[in-house]
């Protein structure tokens, strides 16, 4: 143990523990804008500059350690007044319209600037401003950029694919795209961490929410809404609500409210995909298809993206089998369609999902189809649904639960958990066990596949289907994929069946999903949607009513004709830049 004074207060901490975290565990929470623990401590910001008795020098309590003997001053005169020209000096490189920011009121450089009653700003503004693609799924707005580095770190070292850099130099470095090319023109997943994990608003998704109004205001159009397994773990936190009182049934009532027409939970399509994913991976394991490679999920596009930019060769080793998001549009505007008399071309599908990927999804061409246009028609992350309920002043504590619309109105307890990672190879393996054995197995026979702590490494499987053993893995994290992927090219570990979701956690962590600084709040989501898995009344997504009645009066059976042509895509119908 160290032990070291920190305003006055004697404490001792281990050895290693950081200047920061010292005071933080007295209750001192030192003020800091680049910093992420592991992830990101270059002291970039010098926000979270301390006093050390003896030194002239101000010293960074992010990346400097306890010493023993050490007396720390955090907020003494010399402490005060640097970290507030610090503030001043940020301030005069950034656009502080903060009443039309998406990240007012959360927003950490806001907070500090108000901490710190910081009431003008004594230099000259200098605001950079590069062009950007306004069409791209998310936005860059270079006159918000900090440089805290934080989204070069994560998309380096949690996600590897190394999109942003420096550029530049001296008092022109910024941070922009890689070699300075259009954001368009690099392999980026769209996975969105480098949004989540920014502290201002320099970067967000584009937003969708006038398009979504028009739409619901056009008397030509039915507009035809799904939500998102993870949206309904997180979006309460952005309006007050305890994930007690935030069902997915006031969403439903939400969305009513908002004007939509028809409501319904993409856990349906979520056990629509299992039939058909599920079906697929036991035809190609027992023809015998998946000796040298496994098959892989293709529910998650910024994965999707992923293989297809950084190991194009794999890509016929996807699952054939369009993500819930799209299948649910297809049914939509087909099934659903008809069933209400409506033409295809005046259905408007809208997805409130947890990711900013969905949004490049819904665009691709593979998804065209005559019959209706695109499957979706656009896509609000759980973010931009908040907005749109706080800009049509709707209360909070007025929402009831409300149920889905007929026709797709189930989703099973599988269905929820596709929203956590490995809950979409468990809902598989449960009905891939009823299709071998023509018996259910017990419900949590699989939850080995679930990360014990949500950690983004990979979870390794063996599971028995009727005589069949079956190799799985899970992974989560596109840096973690990469070492998956290299590991089975190089021969090193063999598996039938591997999912894998870009996002650290699953889609609960999702790029779309609400932001708290410094926080990962994927553990606490995934876990809350294993409670409404393990308390739901249909657990098998084989079992799904409203599902089988599709089969039964439209689609048939699982890989049908029909359900080739509306539930599956061909992955190599659309190109990405290559890495």
């Amino acid at each position: 143990m160290v032990n070291i004074t920190i305003d006055n207060q004697k404490i001792s901490v281990p050895e290693g523990t950081t200047i920061m975290e010292a005071a933080a565990s007295i209750g001192i929470q030192i003020p800091k804008l680049c910093y992420l623990k592991g992830i990101n401590d270059i002291a970039a910001c010098r926000v979270c500059v301390v006093e050390r008795e003896g030194m002239d020098r101000l010293m960074t309590s992010c990346n400097n350690v306890a010493i023993e003997g050490m007396v720390i001053y955090t907020n003494s005169p010399k402490v005060r007044d640097a970290r507030k020209k610090t503030v001043q000096l940020i301030l005069s490189q950034h656009d502080c319209q903060c009443a039309t920011c998406v990240r007012s009121g959360n927003c950490t450089l806001q907070k500090i600037a108000n901490d710190l009653n910081i009431l003008d700003i004594p230099y000259k503004q200098r605001l950079e401003d590069f062009p950007w693609e306004k069409d791209f799924p998310f936005i860059r707005d270079s006159k918000k950029c900090i440089k805290c580095m934080r989204c070069i770190q994560i998309c380096d070292k949690i996600q590897d694919l190394h999109i942003w850099d420096v550029t530049s130099t001296g008092s022109r470095t910024t941070v922009n795209v890689r070699g300075n090319k259009k954001i368009s023109d690099v392999s980026c997943s769209l996975c969105g961490q480098c949004i989540t994990h920014c502290p201002v608003g320099a970067l967000h998704e584009r937003d969708d929410t006038e398009k979504v109004f028009r739409a619901i205001a056009d008397p030509n159009k039915v507009v035809v809404a799904q939500v998102a397994p993870a949206v309904r773990a997180a979006w309460g936190e952005a309006l007050g609500l305890s994930r007690e009182e935030a069902t997915v049934g006031k969403i439903m009532d939400s969305l009513k409210r908002l004007g939509v027409d028809y409501v319904f939970d993409t856990t349906f399509s979520a056990d629509l995909t299992i039939m058909e994913e599920g079906n697929e991976f036991l035809q190609r394991f027992t023809k015998g298809e998946l000796k040298l490679r496994p098959m892989f999920t293709s529910c998650c596009p910024g994965w999707v993206r992923f293989i297809k930019s950084q190991y194009p060769h794999l890509v016929p080793q996807l699952s054939t089998a369009k993500s819930p998001q799209q299948m649910f549009g297809a049914v939509m505007k087909t099934y659903f369609a008809e069933s209400i008399g409506v033409k295809p071309e005046n259905i408007y599908t809208l997805s409130i999902m947890p990711c900013v990927a969905k949004k490049g999804e819904r665009n691709m061409e593979l998804f065209y189809k005559e019959y209706a246009g695109n499957d979706i028609d656009a896509v609000l992350t759980t973010r931009e649904l908040t907005r749109m309920i706080r800009s049509s002043h709707i209360s909070p504590s007025t929402l009831v639960d409300r149920e889905c619309d007929p026709l797709m109105k189930e989703g099973s307890g599988a269905g929820v958990i596709f929203g956590a990672t490995g809950g979409v190879m468990e809902a598989a393996l449960r009905s891939a066990h009823y299709l071998v054995t023509g018996k259910n197995p017990e419900p949590d026979a699989f939850k080995i596949v679930r990360s014990p702590s949500f950690e983004t490494g990979v979870i390794e499987a063996e599971v028995q289907l009727g005589s069949a053993t079956v190799k799985a893995a899970v992974v989560s994290g596109l840096g973690n994929t990469r070492k998956l992927l290299e590991a089975i090219e190089h021969g090193e570990v063999h598996y039938d069946f591997v999912e894998v979701m870009a996002c650290p956690g699953g889609c609960v962590g999702g790029g779309g999903q609400p932001i708290h600084d410094g926080e990962e709040l994927a553990h606490e989501r995934g876990e809350n949607l294993y409670f409404l898995d393990a308390n739901a009344p249909l657990r098998f997504s084989h079992e799904n009513p409203d599902v089988l009645k599709l089969y039964a009066d439209y689609m048939e059976k699982p890989l049908s004709h029909k359900s080739h042509m509306l539930l599956h895509t061909d992955h190599n119908a659309w190109e990405m830049p290559k890495a």
